[in-house]
């Protein structure tokens, strides 16, 4: 292994130490193969030298660094499950929700039991470039539900609650608008905006949805109180009750954060899903006295963490990949744009506005 200009480097050669940027931060892990895009990169970090390791050097040329063709009969790639357990748990809720209007008991373990099969599959789930294959505008309230449910089993991970409370905190977000079940339905999909006296009912479906979960024994009282809570603010401008962060429990701080990240990244009726950074903006912005900060941080540094290379649209149109992090501004990445590195960091007047697959 030997130090090697970065005007030196060849086509294939084979990075054999993590490259840092002037920051610390890990631009390149050792073992990464040299292509144009990286020579590219390099460059526009001033980075001068690598080590190079020449026990693994490829040699291969520019052509050569291209995807192979698969060979012909090659096992397909596997897919996940995830997206089969994920319409399976849209499917059951639908039937869930349509039974409990007409009083029948919420079958709550079969809920829990498709709940499992469908977070066995969590590694798989990416929170801001997650799509269901098929998607209705009038399901909004149970996609919602089902990706609140896997946000916030990881948010509950990702801020150290123990393990005896992921599964309670998962079904706290699948659950936590149950009460719009007794919300009149020309309200929830009116096209257009509510009316004041229309606001104030929706703002029922806080007090319902606990009023139809509180004598669920498989619920703990953290998960009930999220179907009151998950409206609250920690400064107490919230509603049904305006209390404060003091009084506001962690399942419902969490479930909060899940669901308006959900609510403003999917289609409803009447207006289209919104960026999912210019989301993670916001809810950075509302972590100032509306959302639990520390809970608030850790979700926005956890959920843009390995997304180098995916493919976005800016919000002047161009198209083009994410090269590098910034720990300290998690939403706006270094994005290469047909040889040219846009930092989002300094060009503030644009941002990501559309992940693409």
């Amino acid at each position: 292994m030997a130090a090697v200009n970065v005007s030196q480097l060849k086509l294939g050669d084979k990075i054999g130490e993590d490259v840092l940027t002037p920051l610390g931060g890990v631009l390149f892990q050792k073992g990464k193969v040299i292509t144009p895009k990286e020579l590219e990169i390099l460059h526009a970090f001033l980075v001068t030298s690598v080590a190079v390791d020449y026990g693994t050097i490829t040699s291969k040329t520019k052509e050569d660094t291209q995807e192979e063709p698969r060979a012909e009969g090659a096992a397909k790639q596997e897919v996940s499950p995830l997206h089969s357990e994920y319409e399976k748990m849209l499917t059951l809720l639908r039937k869930v929700f349509a039974s409990y209007v007409t009083g029948e008991g919420l079958p709550i373990m079969d809920i829990r039991s498709q709940l499992e099969k469908l977070l066995l599959h969590v590694q798989d789930y990416k929170i801001l470039t997650f799509m269901p294959r098929q998607f209705n505008e009038r399901d909004y309230l149970l996609h919602n539900s089902v990706t609140s449910a896997m946000t916030s089993y990881l948010i509950a991970q990702w801020t150290g609650f123990a393990q005896k409370d992921w599964m309670q905190i998962a079904l706290a977000g699948l659950l936590h608008d149950i009460g719009n079940i007794r919300i009149d339905k020309a309200i929830l999909n009116k096209p257009n905006a509510l009316s004041g006296e229309e606001k104030e009912e929706m703002k029922r479906h806080t007090v319902l949805g606990y009023q139809l979960l509180k004598s669920v024994a498989a619920l703990n009282e953290g998960a009930k109180l999220t179907a009151l809570q998950h409206h609250e603010k920690v400064d107490g401008s919230g509603y049904p009750l305006g209390i404060d962060a003091t009084k506001i429990h962690p399942y419902a701080k969490i479930v909060s954060i899940a669901d308006i990240f959900h609510a403003m990244t999917l289609n409803k009726s009447y207006r289209k899903a919104a960026s999912p950074y210019l989301v993670l903006e916001q809810i950075q912005e509302d972590a100032f006295g509306k959302l639990d900060p520390g809970y608030v941080t850790i979700f926005v540094n956890k959920v843009t963490q390995f997304h180098n290379g995916t493919v976005v649209k800016l919000s002047d149109g161009r198209i083009g990949e994410i090269v590098f992090s910034d720990a300290k501004h998690p939403t706006r990445p270094w994005v290469s744009i047909g040889g040219v590195i846009v930092n989002l960091t300094v060009e503030r007047h644009l941002h990501i506005n559309e992940v693409l697959k």
